[in-house]
C-alpha cells in the first residue's frame, strides 16, 4: 500500500511546489510507482510536468462528480502518474463547507487506487484552508519544506498547531516525515543561522539533505520538466535525489 506524504507549509515561496515535482520524479527514476496529486488552484505542479489546463481535474473527484480513477493520467516519465489541478479548485473549499464529511473527501477516492502506487505526493496549497485539512486528514506524514532565508520559521507554529489537531481529530497516524531545508546559499551566512535554528528546533526531524539554491532547479519548470529530466547533473538534481534516497532507505529499513 502507498505511503502517502504530504508537502505543506501555508507560507508561499518556500519550495513546496518544486519538491512535489522533483521528489515524485526522483522516486518515480528509482522505479517506484508514484501518484503526484496537485490540489493548488494554481496548478503548478501539474505545469512542472507539462500538463496544462487539463479537464477533468481533482475539482471533479473532490465534489464527486468523477471517478479519480478516470482523471488520473500518466506523464511522460515511466512510473509517475499525475491528479492534475487547474484553475475550478479556486472554489471547491466554498462547495466543501456543507459537505458531509468534508475534511476527508479527497481520502475517501485515494483509497480507492492507494493499492495501485508505492508513494503518493500531495502539493498544497499555500493555506491551512480545507484542501489542505483533506490531505493532512488522508496521509501518513508531513513534510514540511522551510527555506533559509529570513522570517523562516514564522508561521511554523501555526502549521505545527493545525497537524496537531487533525492528530486528535482526524488521523491519529500523521507523523511529520521531516523538514528540509532550502533555498540554501552556502556564500551567505543567513543561510547557515537560519539552518542552525531549525536544527536546534526540530532536531533529528531535519532531512540530512539540504536543497541548495540553483538556478537550474528555477528554469526547469517553464521547460515543463523535473530537474532530473532538465539537468541531470547539477547540483538541484543531485540534492532531490539525494532526498528521495533518504526516504528509500527509511522505508527499506522499516520492510526489512
Amino acid at each position: 500500500m502507498a505511503r502517502i506524504i504530504t508537502i505543506a507549509n501555508q507560507k508561499g515561496g518556500v519550495g513546496k511546489t518544486t519538491t512535489a515535482i522533483n521528489l515524485s520524479s526522483c522516486l518515480a527514476a528509482a522505479e517506484k510507482k508514484v501518484l503526484l496529486i496537485d490540489i493548488d488552484p494554481q496548478a503548478n505542479s501539474s505545469s512542472g510536468v507539462s500538463v496544462h489546463n487539463h479537464s477533468p481535474s481533482v475539482y471533479e473527484v473532490i465534489i464527486g462528480t468523477r471517478k479519480i480513477e478516470d482523471v488520473i493520467i500518466n506523464t511522460y516519465m515511466p512510473y509517475l502518474d499525475l491528479l492534475p489541478s487547474n484553475i475550478n479548485l479556486v472554489g471547491a473549499e466554498i462547495e466543501m463547507v456543507d459537505m458531509d464529511g468534508r475534511e476527508n473527501l479527497l481520502g475517501k477516492m485515494i483509497n480507492k487506487i492507494r493499492d495501485k502506487y508505492d508513494y503518493l505526493i500531495i502539493d498544497c496549497p499555500p493555506s491551512l484552508g480545507l484542501l489542505t485539512l483533506n490531505a493532512l486528514s488522508t496521509s501518513d506524514s508531513v513534510l514540511i519544506p522551510v527555506q533559509c532565508e529570513y522570517f523562516a520559521l514564522e508561521g511554523l507554529g501555526q502549521l505545527l498547531n493545525t497537524i496537531n489537531i487533525v492528530k486528535q481529530h482526524y488521523n491519529r497516524e500523521l507523523t511529520i516525515e521531516g523538514v528540509l531545508l532550502t533555498m540554501f546559499d552556502i556564500r551567505l551566512r543567513l543561510s547557515k543561522q537560519v539552518a542552525e535554528e531549525v536544527k536546534k528546533y526540530f532536531g533529528e526531524k531535519v532531512f540530512k539533505t539540504t536543497i541548495h539554491r540553483n538556478v537550474r532547479i528555477s528554469e526547469a519548470p517553464s521547460f515543463g520538466k523535473p530537474i532530473i529530466l532538465y539537468d541531470a547533473v547539477s547540483t538541484g538534481a543531485k540534492n532531490y535525489m539525494a532526498l528521495a534516497s533518504e526516504i528509500l532507505e527509511k522505508y527499506s529499513k522499516k520492510k526489512s
